[in-house]
């Protein structure tokens, strides 16, 4: 007998239900192997499914690894634009910014386990997309460094060279704190110890003036 919550599923709402189930089977699969060791019959088996029935989610294994970083980034530049909205200084943006990350660094252990060691992996096409991301990470950041520093006469090539260095030291706080444990006291450590390597790059931002072109 069908399950009552299922008994009026549409049709729509079951490929989506199996779309996320090959999806979440990946990520528990490849916990401790990189993507391109895994096979697509090895995720349909796991998912419950045919091989052939896969093709009606991802047009391949390079399609559903693609479909796993924007599952796994965009939910957290949403989160941490959200925690930037109506920040007035860089000590708001960069305390919102950390805490952040470290829920959902731990919320979300596998999806960036994934991201981290799919950065350079096998999989061309998950590179390209986790760089699309870090762009799109790196490009909202200067809007707001660009609303910060109104004034100090920055250019937009000074601005986007320290939202890349922000955005480079993020990864390393997301290094960090999935190596610890988010009982301990050593994650407090962490988190204060990330807020401040930015704010050193904060207070570098503070003293610099942009220089003339190199003729």
């Amino acid at each position: 007998m069908a399950e009552p919550h299922r008994i009026h599923e549409s049709r729509a709402e079951r490929k989506e239900r199996t779309r996320q189930r090959l999806l979440d089977v990946t990520l528990a699969l490849i916990e401790n192997k990189s993507l391109s060791s895994l096979s697509l019959r090895e995720v349909a088996r796991e998912a419950g499914i045919v091989p052939t029935a896969f093709y009606r989610h991802f047009d391949s294994m390079d399609d559903l690894g693609v479909a796993l970083v924007d599952e796994s980034m965009q939910p957290l530049r949403q989160m941490v634009r959200d925690a930037r909205r109506g920040s007035q200084n860089n000590s708001d943006i960069i305390k919102g910014t950390v805490e952040t990350l470290a829920r959902q660094v731990h919320a979300n252990t596998a999806e960036f386990r994934f991201i981290s060691r799919e950065r350079y992996g096998g999989v061309a096409a998950v590179r390209r997309a986790i760089q699309t991301e870090l762009r799109l990470f790196t490009s909202e950041l200067s809007v707001d460094l660009a609303r910060l520093t109104a004034g100090h006469n920055w250019t937009s090539e000074d601005i986007e060279m320290t939202a890349d260095l922000m955005v480079s030291a993020m990864l390393a706080i997301v290094l960090d704190l999935l190596e610890i444990d988010p009982r301990r006291r050593d994650q407090a450590a962490t988190i204060e110890r990330a807020e401040k390597q930015l704010r050193l790059i904060a207070l570098g931002m503070a003293g610099w003036h942009s220089q003339p072109p190199s003729r």
